[in-house]
């Protein structure tokens, strides 16, 4: 007689039973609902049956769970069932090109889930932890799901490692890229396009497997560097064509692979790398709208190129660059060739309308390189001592880094190194007493080596012949100052005071006493007759760098006066040599004002009636009541609205802030005031004519005949039109919509210049100025003794600079600027 089952046996058979059951019904309930909530149902899929017999597009293992839904591109409607993730068993879920729509359903915790299409329907949101648990997810597409609510890249993906293709274009994903990449060691396409992705591109990216990598057309615009693509050796395929990506374009010679790279429409600079342009695998590049520099690139046979016109080759064909221009891209590439270089140095030829430069009276070689403030990063390249008539380089104030190369020791005209203000290292190379280097400001530079040259104001710095060399010296002033210093520093003290002084005297005893503010002053003829012309403007003096305002007599008037009222006036218009000298003046004028004084200032009332001629027609800005300083490190500056309308710049009117762009502007709307002869607002003109700014454009985008805003009074020949054209171009450009895409008035200066065919200060420079700069305290007392009654001073009004100009000599600009920093 047989023994009876082991009961224990029989109840594990009898659960594990029930368990199958149990789930395979689970499984064809979530089916059933499913299929009730789309439509049309598929024909096969009918109710009551076993999905795993005869449901077209459902597949089932041998336990009958199912394992693969594919309704692909069958014009189905409906939502899905939010219990879709009970089908753990499931492998593929493809519901790809359909009209499915609603909220997604979670999808966490399918363990088993390889491939999950979802792209092409209307989904309308993605619940938190939708993609949580994946742990076997190969491919996930959720492209073209446009009306979903906005949505970050999902970080549970780090779960999925052995993902090997993302595509979620136009998913309204948003925010940045989380840095995770790394992670996935299988992945071979990203493709995230048509989002509104910000941020930089993640570090993880670094060295990973990716081929192909979509993430052109962001709404706001990835933006940084490109430097990670040059470790992604897999590349074949770059889409990062609409973005706000920045620097220069990476080598890529790695990338063996790589067929096709579009990066058009971002704000590139640098050079297009010799290595990209011999890739044999290379088929597709797009590069315009940029801003480029350097040689124009030259592509193989069988390339596809698209350059454009936007950016900013040194040739509008292949060949090299002019040396001196290949040098300061050079320099401009140790600084990562920031924008503003990359925007506003034009063409082949530095000296000619190239930012921050100034060339020699020649327009040959350059003499001045001034980057102060302009926050670059980077290095100081080497490359500087291959400028060989380099007199001025002016670094300071912003965040440069490394060490100071010990070849500017070798310039044989370097007068003045200002490096103060960064974060520079190391030792300060020795420079010829001749030199005046300034190094404050950079704390971990200069230990054990003295810099030479001159007193750097403050700098550490000291003479290579009397500095004190002994033991522990660290070229830093470290007891206390010379006793001569102080005396002399007194001495001067005192003397100034009684300049003031004196001063303060006589121009109340002269005047009677007045209302602080804009004083008119008479002609020194004292003939009520001439108060018309009687409108003050001041110069500076600089004593050790104190600045004073000189009234004076401006015998010719104003600007507006001869371009709106020559004809009641009964004098001759002015002749364009004469208009665009003015422009020149005016423009060093305010260059001065932004960057090459001590300190910056902006004027916010800059029109043609604040532009003083003196008898040989050279002019002189003036009427500084609302010039307002822009302080260090700031971008704008709130405050009230004030200036002239028809000169306001349109950012400046709507929110009160202000920046030096305003006088660009403002600069601008002079120009064409300058070029028509009409005034910027005129009230007796028609509506369509009577705003000058608005005329002058819709006149020039039109591609009319541009003779036509010309002042007829001119006559312009083909030559002077040429001229003039170059001014229509400048005026435009000043007069942008956007700060950021006018120049600055260096620019200004540097395409006026070599309009004029010699500049040379007037004759009576002393004069002119009030006293010579070059004087000593106690002689420029008496020298002011001795011409007691050609001039008033005041510490209020207007200032003129007449004679300034982007190439100031040596010794004016260290009057102005070395002192007092």
């Amino acid at each position: 007689m047989r023994e009876p089952q082991n009961p224990l046996l029989l109840s594990i058979f009898i659960i594990a039973i029930f368990s199958y059951t149990f789930t395979h019904a689970d499984d064809s309930s979530i089916m059933a609902e499913f299929s009730q909530a789309i439509s049309p149902t598929p024909s096969t899929w009918k109710a009551g049956t076993n999905p795993c017999n005869g449901w077209s597009g459902v597949r089932c293992d041998s336990s009958s769970r199912v394992t693969s839904i594919d309704l692909s591109s069958q014009s189905l409607q409906g939502s899905l069932p939010t219990d879709l993730n009970q089908l753990t068993n499931l492998q593929t879920l493809a519901l790809q090109r359909n009209h499915f729509s609603g909220p997604l359903p979670s999808f966490a915790n399918l363990s088993n889930l390889q491939q999950l299409f979802l792209d092409s329907n209307n989904f309308t949101s993605v619940p938190a932890s939708c993609f949580s648990g994946l742990t076997t997810l190969q491919a996930l597409s959720l492209s073209l799901n446009i009306n979903l609510s906005p949505w970050v890249f999902p970080q549970d993906l780090i779960q999925s490692e052995g993902l090997v293709n993302l595509s979620a274009s136009n998913v309204n994903m948003m925010g940045s890229l989380p840095d995770i990449f790394g992670k996935f060691l299988s992945l071979q396409s990203v493709r995230l396009s048509y989002n509104n992705l910000t941020g930089v591109l993640p570090s993880s990216f670094n060295g990973t497997g990716v081929q192909n990598l979509w993430l052109n057309n962001q709404m706001s615009g990835l933006s940084g560097g490109l430097d990670l693509l040059g470790t992604m050796a897999q590349l074949s395929q770059v889409w990062l064509q609409k973005n706000s990506f920045t620097g220069p374009i990476p080598d890529l010679s790695k990338c063996v692979n790589l067929f096709d790279l579009q990066l058009r429409d971002n704000q590139l600079t640098g050079m297009v790398p010799p290595s990209l342009m011999s890739m044999l695998q290379l088929r597709n590049v797009s590069l315009d709208n940029n801003n480029l520099q350097g040689p124009y690139p030259e592509f193989g046979n069988g390339v596809t190129v698209t350059i454009g016109t936007i950016n900013n080759f040194c040739n509008p064909k292949p060949g090299p660059c002019d040396p001196q221009v290949t040098t300061l891209l050079d320099i401009a590439g140790a600084m990562g060739y920031p924008m503003n270089l990359a925007q506003s140095w034009p063409g082949n030829d530095a000296c000619h309308g190239w930012t921050f430069i100034t060339c020699d009276s020649q327009g040959k070689n350059v003499t001045v390189i001034n980057f102060s403030k302009q926050h670059f990063v980077g290095t100081i390249s080497p490359a500087y001592g291959d400028l060989a008539s380099l007199r001025n380089l002016l670094l300071n104030d912003n965040n440069l880094t490394g060490s100071i190369p010990d070849g500017l020791i070798a310039l044989p005209q370097l007068q003045v190194l200002d490096v103060s203000n960064n974060n520079l290292t190391g030792k300060i190379p020795s420079f010829p007493p001749k030199v005046n280097v300034k190094t404050s400001g950079n704390l971990l530079l200069g230990s054990g080596t003295p810099a030479g040259g001159g007193t750097g104001n403050g700098g550490k710095s000291s003479s290579g012949s009397t500095g004190n060399s002994s033991g522990g010296s660290s070229g830093r002033q470290s007891g206390g100052m010379n006793p001569g210093v102080i005396a002399g520093t007194v001495i001067g003290v005192l003397v100034f005071i009684a300049i003031v002084l004196m001063v303060s005297y006589k121009y109340y005893t002269r005047k009677q006493p007045k209302k602080f503010g804009r004083v008119p002053i008479p002609p020194p003829s004292g003939k009520e007759e001439a108060s018309n012309n009687g409108s003050t403007s001041g110069g500076i003096n600089g004593f050790g760098g104190v600045g004073l305002l000189v009234y004076e007599y401006m015998p010719k008037g104003t600007l507006s006066q001869h371009l709106f009222e020559w004809g009641e006036r009964g004098t001759s218009p002015l002749t364009w040599k004469q208009r665009v000298t003015i422009a020149l003046d005016v423009a060093r004028g305010v260059e001065y004002l932004h960057s090459l004084a001590q300190s910056s200032f902006i004027h916010r009332d800059l029109k043609p009636s604040n532009i003083l001629l003196g008898d040989d027609m050279r002019a002189k800005v003036a009427d500084f009541g609302l010039v307002k300083n822009a302080p260090d490190g700031k971008f704008s500056v709130e405050t009230r609205l004030a200036g002239t309308f028809g000169y306001l710049a349109p950012e400046y009117a709507v929110t009160g802030r202000v920046t030096t762009k305003v006088d660009v502007y403002a600069f601008g709307v002079v120009l064409m005031e300058i070029i028509t002869g009409r005034p910027a607002l005129d009230e007796t003109a028609p509506e369509e004519r009577s705003h000058l700014v608005t005329w002058f454009r819709r006149f020039i985008v039109s591609n009319n005949d541009v003779r036509k805003v010309i002042d007829p009074t001119l006559e312009a020949d083909d030559e002077t039109f040429e001229n003039i054209s170059k001014v229509i171009e400048l005026a435009g450009h000043c007069t942008s919509r956007e700060p950021s895409q006018r120049p600055d008035m260096g620019h200004a200066v540097n395409v006026l210049g070599p309009l004029v065919e010699q500049w040379k200060p007037s004759d009576g420079v002393d004069d002119d100025i009030g006293i010579n700069l070059q004087l000593s305290l106690p002689q420029a007392l008496q020298r002011w003794q001795a011409n007691e009654g050609t001039s008033t001073m005041d510490f209020g009004g207007t200032m003129t600079f007449g004679n300034t100009q982007s190439s100031i000599p040596p010794t004016k600009m260290d009057t102005f600027g070395s002192t007092g920093r």
